[in-house]
């Protein structure tokens, strides 16, 4: 299936490992020229390397806090004079930490908020005028299965990726006659540094070992088994692609089965 990403321009935030990599790799296969960010300059540059060198495609990094909305605007505008348009815009940050509700302080929750909901604000901001201008446009937020069904634990994600859907949801609406469409990607438990590091901290609050916190979310997933960053991957390709086209305004789960409501 010809996806119609070929020559499409793409940026992808928190790039350098994880979910982010993978999408912006599979963008990259797909034909897109791709722009990536994270914070840490050396990881980034070589994630950079790794993708052209496997895609072919060009791969502009520039190493960024996407909590700073003067940086977020600035690579925006380099990404547009590198390369012309802002076709795609994937949305995405590394996750708050797991906690209860009587232990999460106020500057806690103002960093959950900044990091989730603001740095997308910050990207759409940039973004979709853009976009608007060309008649043709993608926004997707990378969230979490949580936003469907709250995860024991993870508080600050549950309620902040909460407000990111309501946000992408209601973009959706007012972008739609533009030709944009405004999409979140949720994903459920997939093998990435982030699962590890859960676990780590499950195991040490519990007395479980890692191993068994990984069996207990395998027999929650009715597939049995975690997903790879490259399903989730293979999913936000399609929601970019021209093939896509009538599909806004939604919150696809790739999680295996796990979350169990019916929409």
């Amino acid at each position: 299936m010809d996806l119609g990403l070929t020559g499409r321009v793409a940026i992808v935030a928190a790039a350098s490992k994880g979910l982010g990599r993978a999408v912006a790799e599979e963008l990259a296969h797909e034909g897109a020229h791709v722009a990536i960010c994270a914070r840490t300059t050396g990881i980034l540059a070589q994630t950079a390397t790794d993708i052209q060198k496997c895609s072919g495609r060009e791969v502009f990094h520039r190493a960024l806090d996407v909590t700073d909305s003067s940086a977020v605007g600035a690579f925006v505008s380099a990404v547009e004079a590198r390369f012309g348009r802002i076709d795609i815009c994937v949305t995405n940050s590394g996750g708050p930490p797991s906690n209860s509700f009587k232990n999460t302080k106020p500057e806690d929750w103002r960093s959950a908020v900044d990091q989730l909901l603001m740095s997308t604000i910050f990207f759409a901001r940039e973004t979709l005028p853009r976009m608007q201008k060309n008649r043709w446009g993608r926004l997707i937020t990378i969230t979490s299965s949580a936003v469907k069904q709250p995860v024991d634990g993870l508080l600050l994600s549950n309620s902040v990726r909460a407000a990111v859907t309501g946000l992408a949801r209601t973009l959706a609406n007012e972008y739609a006659a533009d030709g944009i469409t405004v999409n979140n990607v949720c994903p459920g438990y997939t093998r990435t540094a982030r699962l590890d590091h859960l676990a780590a901290t499950i195991s040490a609050r519990t007395g479980s070992k890692p191993e068994e916190v990984f069996a207990s979310w395998e027999r929650e997933i009715p597939a049995r088994r975690l997903g790879t960053p490259q399903e989730f991957a293979a999913v936000v390709a399609f929601l970019a692609s021209e093939r896509a086209s009538y599909l806004t305004g939604t919150s696809i789960a790739v999680d295996g089965g796990l979350i169990r409501s019916l929409l």
